[in-house]
């Protein structure tokens, strides 16, 4: 769930050495070329041409276990989720000027609708054809959805920008896929990421309050949500770092004071209204390692 600590819903998948579980709303899978009824969404399958590759057999059991997750999965549709969704695109709109764009993941297209609305083309890669199914439903004339887990995706075109709102805690390998992202962006494009924050105030509050043992620790809705790690800004900044990437803006979205159910009832009730929510987002910019979430817009190291 986003800010909370998982971002647009994202169901990953299963690690064959650990057996952990996952999940993605940006999400990936891969299947055999096919027609997907009269939606432009193309599927497919790629192995030793693979711009990530990791081990087949890896990937062979992240698919299996990703089909039958997303066959019960939903998508959370909170208005902590809803605030969080609009704050993301708050925070990357002054870096965009049309363009193309990739974005990995897509849940149930409410980002990819605002993102399209921003720039010229968007691709977007997601490995649930249940969410490819719901996001598409959305019509949007400029995006073309493509069916693949992520480290499978490979492709000849070129992006101004790519999009992972909340997939880094999830993959297998985070760095890796965000070389994925580096060789298929133009000179001078953006990689523009957020990722949970393992500091968030509401998550301090939480060990003080003995619900955690650390900050590092994944809770059970962390497993629940697919998460295989939680972020600082060393952690965030260092995968950055070994993926040839440099930072042109980073900082915390949105100052997180109590849990996502809290701030739910908090936003529905109507005792946190939007000039609160603005100054929440303002006070995040000044601390950010007490927002619920961390961003980076990052372009690649010369």
């Amino acid at each position: 769930m986003i800010g909370g600590p998982c971002g647009n819903v994202c169901l990953r998948g299963i690690n064959a050495a650990t057996g952990q579980k996952g999940h993605s709303d940006e999400c990936r899978g891969a299947d055999t070329e096919k027609n997907a009824r009269k939606l432009d969404i193309q599927s497919i399958t790629c192995c030793s041409a693979s711009l990530v590759n990791p081990k087949t057999d890896t990937l062979k059991q992240e698919r299996e276990f990703l089909d039958k997750v997303y066959a019960t999965y939903t998508v959370d549709h909170s208005l902590q989720t809803k605030v969080m969704r609009g704050l993301i695109m708050r925070t990357f709109q002054p870096f965009l000027r049309r363009g193309r764009g990739l974005e990995l993941g897509c849940s149930d297209g409410f980002m990819t609708e605002m993102i399209s609305n921003q720039i010229e083309h968007l691709d977007v890669v997601d490995g649930s054809r249940k969410f490819l199914d719901v996001a598409s439903k959305r019509n949007l004339p400029n995006v073309k959805f493509v069916h693949a887990l992520f480290e499978e995706y490979t492709t000849t075109d070129q992006y101004d920008y790519v999009f992972a709102s909340y997939i880094l805690e999830h993959v297998l390998d985070p760095v890796a896929v965000m070389k994925m992202a580096r060789t298929v962006l133009k000179p001078g494009g953006l990689l523009m990421m957020v990722v949970p924050n393992a500091r968030a105030l509401s998550r301090q509050l939480a060990l003080h309050m003995g619900l955690i043992k650390n900050l590092k620790a994944l809770t059970e809705n962390d497993h629940n949500h697919g998460h295989r790690r939680v972020y600082d800004r060393v952690d965030f900044n260092r995968h950055i770092d070994e993926a040839g990437f440099e930072n042109v803006a980073q900082g915390g979205i949105m100052l997180k004071i109590l849990a996502d159910f809290q701030m739910d009832e908090l936003i529905g009730g109507g005792m946190l209204k939007d000039a609160h929510v603005d100054g929440l987002y303002q006070l995040g910019l000044e601390y950010p390692d007490l927002c619920g979430s961390l961003f980076s817009i990052a372009k690649a190291k010369p």
